[in-house]
């Protein structure tokens, strides 16, 4: 088996996000215990960056 799209099968069934207590988004890590989009179980602030919105958006929010 290579690389490809047979071995891609072998990947499932593993669940390796679940839903966010935070956040409520499905992008919690189990194995890292983090979640992905808001930063739950490192960081007590959400995980935001300035490179996330538009720019056009970011001048709208002030």
């Amino acid at each position: 088996m290579g690389k490809g799209t047979p071995s891609f099968g072998k990947r499932m069934g593993k669940t390796l996000h679940i839903r966010c207590r935070r956040c409520g988004r499905r992008s919690y890590n189990v194995k890292k215990k983090r979640c992905a989009a808001c930063g739950y179980g490192q960081s007590k602030r959400i995980r935001r960056y300035s490179w996330q919105t538009k720019t056009l958006n970011r001048q709208r929010l002030i």
